[in-house]
C-alpha cells in the first residue's frame, strides 16, 4: 500500500504530470556539464576584472521570490549557496514564456534540482548574485523539504534537532543544514591524515575477510550468518587483528587496514555495531615503539584538521601534543581507588568489585573483574590522552608475556575524553602459549562468557612457522572521530548509523 500523502504532496505530484503535459521531462537522462562551483564564485569573483561571465551551475533550488518579470531565488550545490537573479525575458527570449510563467513561478518547488548558465555581478545592496540567461530542470521533488532558514551572517533558525529524524533521514538534514556536512569531511581528513601517516612509512594498506569460518582477534559476540554454497557457518568479523598477522608470517614488514567490523552488542552513544578501526601491525617492533608512533600520528592528525594539538571537546580542551601521560593498569586502579589489586587473586577483586559497588557475576573471571574496576572508577577520569599500560594476562590473551614483570602483558590503551581509544600489544609469537592462552579463553566461554575467543588452528599453524617480533595496534575511528569533530555520539560521526527498524504509514 503506497503511504500517505499530503496536501504538498499531491500538489507536487500535480506539478509532476503538468510538466510530463509540457512536454518536459522531469528526469532529464543527459549530462549536465558545471564549470564553477558557488563557493568558486563567491571566494574569487571581482567585479573589475570581469570575470565568471560565462557560468553554469546546478544544484537544489532552496528559495525564490517571485517579483513580477524578474525574480530573486537561491541555489545551492554541494559547496554552498549563491543568489540567483531570473528575469523572464532573459530565459524566455522568444513570445513563448512558458518557461517562466509556468514552469519557474508555479511548477518548480523547493528542492528541485535546477541547472542555470548565466554570469555573475554584484546587486546594488552588495551580493554576489548570478544573473540566469539559461534554466533547466534536473530532477523534481515531490517530497517537501523542512523549512529551515538560515541569514546571511550564518545565523539559523527552525534547524532540525531530533536524532531520530537526522540519523534516519541523514540525506534530508545534509540539505537544510549544509554545515553538517563538515562533520564528515573532517571523519574523511582524519583517515586520510592516519593513512598518509603510514603509506609515508612504506607501510601496505591491504584487505582481509570480512566473513570468517574462526571469528577471533577481539573479545566480542559475533554476528553469525550461513553461507548457502559451502554449507557452513560464516561470522562477519570482530576484528581483522589475525588475519594482519598471517600477513607478518607472510614477510611483509608493515601491514595495515581500515576496516569495517561488526559486533552483535548493545548499541549506545559510544557503541554501533557496524564500526570502524584501524589495525596495523609492524615486524621487529614493541609495544614502547608503538606508544611513539601512535603519539606521533594522532598528533599530526590534529595538527591536519585543526592547526593545532588542542581540540575542544564539550566542557574540556583536550590536548594531543606529545609526550601523552603513563600509568601502569594498576597504578591507574590505586590512584583512582586508594586500593593496590596487584598481588590479589580473583576472589580478592572480586571482593574489591564489592566494595566499590561494582555488580559480578559468576563467569568474569580476574581479568574481567580488573577490566570492569579499571572501566567504572578510572577510565571517565582520563579526559587528556593517556597511555595505560602492562595489563594482568588474563585480559590480553592475544599479547606477549612482560619481558620484565610476571603475570602481565605488554600492552597499552590511550584512554582520551573518558574512553578507550586504542588498543595496542608487543604481539604473542610464541605458538605454544598462544594455545594455552585460546585453551584458557575456551574454558572461559564453558563459564559462560559470551565474548571469549574461539581457537583458530589456522593462526596457530601460521605462528608455528615463525612469525617476527611485532607491535600490534587497533584504533576506533568512529570515537576518534567524536573527539576530532567535538561530537558527543557516535551516531554523530556517523553517515547511516544503525536504528531500530522503522515502520511506515
Amino acid at each position: 500500500m503506497a503511504p500517505h500523502l499530503n496536501e504538498q504532496e499531491l500538489e507536487r505530484r500535480k506539478a509532476l504530470q503538468e510538466l510530463h503535459d509540457l512536454g518536459i521531462d522531469p528526469y532529464p537522462a543527459e549530462e549536465y556539464e558545471v564549470n564553477a562551483t558557488t563557493t568558486d564564485i563567491l571566494e574569487n569573483f571581482l567585479p573589475d576584472a570581469g570575470n565568471f561571465q560565462t557560468v553554469q551551475i546546478a544544484g537544489r533550488l532552496m528559495t525564490k521570490r517571485i517579483m513580477g518579470k524578474a525574480s530573486f531565488a537561491v541555489l545551492q550545490d554541494a559547496f554552498g549557496r549563491i543568489q540567483l537573479y531570473i528575469s523572464r525575458d532573459d530565459i524566455c527570449p522568444t513570445e513563448d514564456k512558458t518557461l517562466y510563467n509556468t514552469v519557474f513561478k508555479r511548477l518548480l518547488d523547493i528542492g528541485d534540482f535546477i541547472g542555470v548558465k548565466g554570469y555573475v555581478f554584484t546587486t546594488q545592496t552588495g551580493e554576489t548574485t548570478l544573473h540566469v540567461t539559461e534554466l533547466k530542470l534536473l530532477s523534481k521533488s515531490i517530497k517537501p523539504l523542512p523549512i529551515v532558514k538560515t541569514e546571511k551572517d550564518g545565523t539559523v533558525h527552525d534547524a532540525i534537532h531530533d536524532p531520530e529524524f537526522i540519523y534516519r533521514q541523514r540525506y534530508v538534514n545534509l540539505t537544510v543544514n549544509p554545515a553538517g556536512k563538515e562533520v564528515f569531511v573532517k571523519r574523511s581528513q582524519l583517515i586520510s591524515s592516519m593513512r598518509s601517516f603510514m603509506t609515508q612509512k612504506g607501510y601496505l594498506e591491504v584487505e582481509t575477510p570480512i566473513l570468517q569460518p574462526i571469528y577471533g582477534g577481539a573479545a566480542a559476540r559475533p554476528f553469525k550468518t550461513h553461507h548457502n554454497a559451502l554449507d557452513t557457518v560464516l561470522y562477519m568479523r570482530i576484528a581483522n587483528e589475525l588475519y594482519l598477522k598471517r600477513l607478518i608470517v607472510g614477510g611483509f614488514d608493515g601491514v595495515f587496514e581500515f576496516a569495517k567490523d561488526f559486533r552483535n552488542e548493545g548499541m549506545s552513544r559510544f557503541h554501533n555495531p557496524e564500526f570502524t578501526m584501524l589495525e596495523v601491525y609492524v615486524a621487529y617492533k614493541d609495544y614502547q615503539w608503538m606508544m611513539d608512533f601512535t603519539e606521533a600520528m594522532l598528533e599530526r592528525a590534529a595538527l591536519d584538521l585543526h592547526g593545532t594539538t588542542q581540540i575542544p571537546v564539550g566542557q574540556h580542551l583536550i590536548d594531543f601534543k606529545r609526550p601523552w601521560k603513563r600509568f601502569t593498569m594498576y597504578e591507574a586502579i590505586q590512584h583512582f581507588t586508594g586500593i593496590d589489586i596487584t598481588h590479589m587473586d580473583e576472589a580478592g577483586v572480586r571482593e574489591v568489585c564489592h566494595q566499590l559497588g561494582i555488580q559480578t557475576d559468576k563467569s568474569m573471571a580476574r581479568g574481567k573483574l580488573i577490566d570492569e574496576i579499571f572501566g567504572e572508577k578510572c577510565e571517565p577520569h582520563l579526559i587528556q590522552p593517556t597511555f595505560i599500560t602492562d595489563y594482568p594476562v588474563e585480559m590480553s590473551p592475544l599479547a606477549k608475556k612482560h619481558r620484565t614483570k610476571p603475570g602481565l602483558v605488554e600492552r597499552f590503551e590511550a584512554i582520551c575524553n573518558g574512553k578507550e581509544i586504542c588498543n595496542a600489544f608487543s604481539e604473542l609469537n610464541d605458538p605454544i602459549d598462544q594455545r594455552r592462552r585460546f585453551e584458557e579463553q575456551l574454558e572461559l566461554g564453558k563459564r559462560g562468557d559470551i565474548e571469549a575467543m574461539m581457537l583458530d588452528e589456522d593462526f596457530l599453524r601460521a605462528l608455528e612457522y615463525g612469525m617476527p617480533p611485532t607491535a600490534g595496534l587497533g584504533i576506533g575511528i568512529d570515537r576518534l572521530a567524536m573527539i576530532m569533530t567535538n561530537q558527543p555520539s557516535i551516531q554523530d560521526v556517523l553517515l547511516f548509523p544503525q536504528m531500530k527498524p522503522e515502520k511506515f504509514d
